[in-house]
């Protein structure tokens, strides 16, 4: 469907390329001695780590406060409660007041505990809200068992009300506080400078995937490459050479770098990468090693040291019985409260569609889908009466006939009703009967034609391990911006990589996308 409108990243946020100096030493003093031609916005404080966890913290007591004693109030009004304990001991009542504050201090502590304010989850993904969930599960748990074990009575509703109601506020300020952090990240604050210690490849390609995610925060200032010592620029980036594998740490001091990362270990031993680490100051310098592998998700990732050996292991991508059934049933039962909400909505667009030009409501055309088999897909006609024909001629006189993404710019076949559904993709509403049929998803590959699917590479056809979806990831990431390459990476990701909590991730997306449609929306 239509792009989200993902802002883009900021074009120019590495250190601008240094002319060469003549030795590893001298080059990093000259870069040091020009601090000023670094662009300000890549001027993150240096504690900004500790700085943004403070924030954390007093939000998450607010929070706290105000969920705690607001439900106490609201249950208990503003009389001094108590709390009557049963066992027989010398411990009298306990006032609300007194509990409500002891509640307050044990979920904060758990929540510190359990690591929720992270630099390492703060920014990106889910591990953030996940460990807030469970701190507060866990707090509860507690609470419920010592009450049990010494005979305590509490009030369950009152209980009741604070926990989800303490969740749901939590994750409420830990949401803003990122969407807030990201904006920053945008702009090249808040994030963390990279130094990348590699070959000149492998360090040009962890730089283009972190220029693809510029909301995780990682900042590129420079690269130490083996058997360079005279400057200049990786080749094919702006990322400057601020010295070889054995100047990392007057690197770092001359870059203002906090983190180190390791693209590569062909010319590093063992020993050498150990020695780096050796040279970071703990707490305060970072150092990342990065595998030559990208597009997997961490659910399939997993750390295992072995005889001081930090192996990765990365599971094959494979769709499980109770994974397909899962998807199957969210698909049918959420399509099934679509199709019967959105039945004015259809009605409105086929009546549109009808009167705007001649020809049938609905279009049809046969699409490949899972596992390569052919399938009737179902929209509103958008186009005159014909169109497919023009097709070929069209794509000659653009000269994109042999890429596997049949797109018209300025596409004449449209009708203007079309334009209008087009752009807030009404015409895929009928896709919905394709789901409810099973030759399609509501999340997943776009469906292409065959002629397109002739183009694929290799790796292109495991794109259709998984059912065709009306919306995707490459959709909310840009659709028409994006280019073949692009977009097959993405659809790959997510065959790879599938999860119910992505699917509705998604879906979240596709729907504020087309309520608010960018630029990119076709």
């Amino acid at each position: 469907m239509a792009s989200a409108g993902f802002p883009r990243a900021p074009t120019e946020h590495h250190a601008s390329p240094t002319p060469a100096t003549g030795g590893a030493k001298t080059h990093v003093a000259a870069v040091a001695a020009r601090p000023s031609e670094l662009p300000d916005r890549t001027k993150a404080p240096v504690d900004w780590r500790r700085s943004y966890q403070r924030r954390l913290w007093i939000t998450d007591l607010l929070a706290l406060i105000w969920v705690v004693y607001g439900t106490q109030i609201a249950w208990f009004g503003l009389g001094n409660a108590q709390i009557s304990i049963l066992q027989d001991s010398r411990l009298s009542d306990i006032s609300y007041w007194v509990f409500s504050a002891a509640l307050i201090l044990a979920w904060l502590a758990a929540l510190s505990w359990n690591d929720s304010r992270s630099y390492r989850v703060i920014g990106t993904g889910t591990t953030e809200y996940v460990r807030v969930a469970d701190a507060s599960l866990r707090v509860f748990g507690t609470v419920a068992i010592l009450a049990f074990l010494f005979k305590i009575e509490l009030a369950r509703g009152f209980l009741l009300i604070s926990l989800p109601a303490g969740i749901l506020v939590l994750l409420l300020t830990r949401w803003l506080w990122r969407q807030w952090l990201v904006a920053k990240r945008y702009e090249g604050e808040y994030c963390a400078r990279v130094l990348l210690v590699g070959t000149a490849e492998s360090v040009a390609q962890i730089d283009r995937e972190l220029r693809r995610h510029p909301r995780a925060g990682y900042l590129v200032v420079g690269a130490c490459i083996p058997g360079e010592s005279d400057g200049g620029s990786v080749p094919g980036t702006r990322i400057p050479i601020v010295g070889s594998v054995d100047t990392v740490g007057p690197a770092m001091r001359a870059t203002d770098a906090d983190t180190v990362a390791v693209t590569s270990t062909d010319e590093l031993p063992a020993d050498r990468v150990r020695e780096i680490s050796w040279g970071l100051h703990a707490g305060r310098e970072h150092l990342i090693v990065a595998p030559n592998i990208v597009d997997v998700a961490g659910p399939r990732l997993h750390t295992r040291p072995i005889a001081g050996l930090p192996l990765i292991h990365v599971e094959t991508p494979r769709f499980s019985t109770g994974q397909l059934l899962l998807k199957r049933a969210f698909d049918i039962v959420l399509t099934t409260l679509l199709v019967i909400l959105l039945s004015p909505l259809f009605l409105a667009v086929a009546i549109a569609v009808k009167a705007s030009s001649p020809g049938p409501v609905f279009y049809q055309q046969e699409r490949i889908g899972r596992l390569g088999r052919p399938f009737s897909v179902i929209k509103f006609r958008s186009m005159r009466t014909g169109a497919d024909a023009e097709l070929t001629a069209l794509l000659a006189q653009q000269g994109t006939t042999e890429t596997p993404l049949f797109k018209i710019t300025n596409d004449p076949r449209i009708t203007p009703v079309g334009h209008v559904i087009r752009k807030y993709s009404l015409d895929e509403l009928p896709q919905l009967f394709n789901v409810l049929t099973g030759s399609m998803s509501l999340v997943g590959p776009r469906p292409q034609i065959a002629a397109e699917v002739a183009l694929y590479s290799t790796h292109a056809r495991r794109r259709l391990l998984a059912r065709p979806g009306i919306t995707g990831l490459w959709q909310v990431s840009g659709r028409s911006a994006l280019d073949w390459e692009e977009a097959v990476r993405l659809d790959l990701y997510y065959v790879e990589n599938w999860s119910l909590v992505g699917d509705m991730a998604i879906l979240a997306k596709t729907a504020r996308a087309v309520l608010v449609p960018g630029d990119t929306a076709r």
